[in-house]
C-alpha cells in the first residue's frame, strides 16, 4: 500500500505570512474591514491551490486555438453576478462597476494585454505569484504601481474622448431581467471563445469557486472585487513620500480618490484586499513547500517584468480595471464593458506574445495551461471602490 506523502512546509515563509497577517490585523483601521481581509486571504489561498491564472489562457487561445482555459473563466463573473447584480440594485449601501464603452476602454485593455504577456501575469496574478516568492513578480509589482500612477494622470483627458456611453443591463431591464441578460451575454462570450470545445470539470469548478469568493468580497465591501485601484494608491503614496504633489492632479483632487490618498493605506478596500491576496498566496504556498523564490531571473526577464508592469498599470487605469475589476467585476455588475474588455485585450495579448522572446519568455503556455483568473479600478467619475 502506497504511503501518503504530506507536503513539507517552508517554515520561514509560513512564519513570515503569519507575521504579515498579525501586522495587518494590528493596523486595521476599523473592525468592519476584517471580513474584506478574511475573504482576500481566502482568495489568495484559492488561487494557489487551484493554480488559477489568466495569462496562459490567452496564450493558449491565440497560439494554439485552444479556448478552454479562457472560456472557463467566464463562469467566475456569472457566479458572482448572482449576488452582485440583484443586491447592487435592490440593497442600499452596495454599488456596481459600470463603465462607458469608448476609446479609453479599448485602448487601455490593449495596452494591458501587452503588459500581461510581458510580465507573465495579470493584476491578481502579479500579487499571487509575488506571494509565492516569484522574483519576476517582485520586479513587476512596483512598476505596476508606477504605471497605475501614470495612468491616473491620463484619466481626465481620456474621459473627454468620445464614447458610446454605458450599457447597463440592470438599469435597462431591472435586477432579474438584467441578471438574465448578463448571464446570456457571458454564456455567448464563453461559447465564442470555446468554439465547440468544452473545458474540464476542474477548470469550471475553479472558476466557480473564484466567483463565489468574489461574491463574498462584494458582500463584505459593498463593491465588486478589484485589484488595480489599490496598486495605484500604493504608487501614489510612494510618489507623495518622494515629494510629488499628487493632490494637485485632477484624478486625485477630490472625492474618494482624495480621501484614499489622505487616509491610511489599509482603509481602501482594494488596497486591503491586495495585501490579503498576497499574504493568502504566501501562506498557501509556504504550507505546501511550493515557494518560487529560488527561480532565477535574468536581466532580460527583469526588463520584461518592469515594462509589463508599467503597461498593465497604465492600461488598467484607462480601461477601468484588469481581469478582476473590469472583466469579473464589470461582468458581474451587468455592464457590457466587462465582456468587451476581454475582446479588446486580445490584440494586445497577440502583440505581447510576439514580444515575449525578446525578454527570454516562452511563447507557448505548454500542454496543460492553467485555467484563467481574473480586476477594480474606476476613475473618479465612476463609483468609488
Amino acid at each position: 500500500m502506497a504511503s501518503l506523502v504530506l507536503p513539507r512546509p517552508h517554515w520561514p515563509g509560513l512564519l513570515l505570512g503569519l507575521a504579515g497577517v498579525a501586522l495587518v490585523l494590528a493596523l486595521l483601521p476599523q473592525p468592519a474591514k476584517l471580513p474584506v481581509f478574511a475573504v482576500a486571504l481566502a482568495l489568495g489561498v484559492a488561487f494557489v491551490l487551484l493554480d488559477y491564472g489568466f495569462a496562459g489562457g490567452y496564450r493558449a487561445l491565440l497560439e494554439q486555438g485552444d479556448g478552454r482555459a479562457l472560456g472557463a473563466s467566464f463562469i467566475a463573473p456569472a457566479v458572482a453576478a448572482l449576488v452582485v447584480l440583484p443586491v447592487g440594485l435592490l440593497a442600499e449601501g452596495f454599488g456596481r462597476f459600470v463603465a462607458p464603452i469608448g476609446l479609453p476602454l479599448l485602448g487601455g485593455a490593449m495596452v494591458f494585454g501587452v503588459g500581461m504577456q510581458l510580465a507573465n501575469g495579470c493584476g491578481s496574478g502579479t500579487l499571487v505569484a509575488a506571494g509565492q516568492g516569484s522574483r519576476r513578480m517582485w520586479v513587476a509589482l512596483p512598476f505596476f504601481c508606477l504605471g497605475g500612477v501614470l495612468g491616473s494622470l491620463m484619466v481626465p483627458a481620456a474621459m473627454r474622448l468620445p464614447d458610446l456611453g454605458v450599457v447597463d443591463f440592470g438599469a435597462l431591464l431591472g435586477p432579474w431581467g438584467g441578471l438574465a441578460a448578463t448571464l446570456a451575454v457571458l454564456l455567448a462570450g464563453a461559447l465564442l471563445v470555446l468554439r465547440g470545445a468544452w473545458p474540464s470539470a476542474a477548470a469550471l469548478r475553479a472558476g466557480a469557486i473564484i466567483g463565489v469568493l468574489a461574491g463574498l468580497m462584494f458582500l463584505a465591501s459593498g463593491l465588486p472585487w478589484g485589484i488595480t485601484t489599490g496598486l495605484t494608491l500604493w504608487g501614489a503614496k510612494v510618489a507623495m513620500m518622494m515629494g510629488a504633489d499628487m493632490p494637485a492632479a485632477a484624478f486625485w483632487a477630490e472625492g474618494w480618490t482624495r480621501a484614499a490618498l489622505e487616509g491610511p493605506v489599509l482603509a481602501l478596500d482594494s488596497s486591503l484586499a491586495d495585501v490579503g491576496l498576497l499574504l493568502g498566496a504566501l501562506l498557501a504556498a509556504a504550507a505546501q513547500g511550493r515557494l518560487r523564490h529560488r527561480q532565477p531571473l535574468g536581466l532580460r526577464g527583469a526588463a520584461g517584468a518592469a515594462l509589463g508592469g508599467v503597461l498593465m498599470g497604465v492600461g488598467a487605469r484607462l480601461a477601468f480595471g484588469c481581469n478582476v475589476g473590469a472583466f469579473l467585476g464589470g461582468g458581474a455588475s451587468g455592464s457590457l464593458h466587462g465582456v468587451l474588455w476581454v475582446a479588446a485585450t486580445l490584440p494586445g495579448c497577440w502583440l505581447g506574445i510576439r514580444l515575449r522572446p525578446v525578454f527570454g519568455l516562452p511563447t507557448s503556455p505548454g500542454p496543460a495551461a492553467p485555467p484563467p483568473h481574473p480586476p477594480r479600478s474606476p476613475p473618479s467619475a465612476l463609483p468609488a471602490p
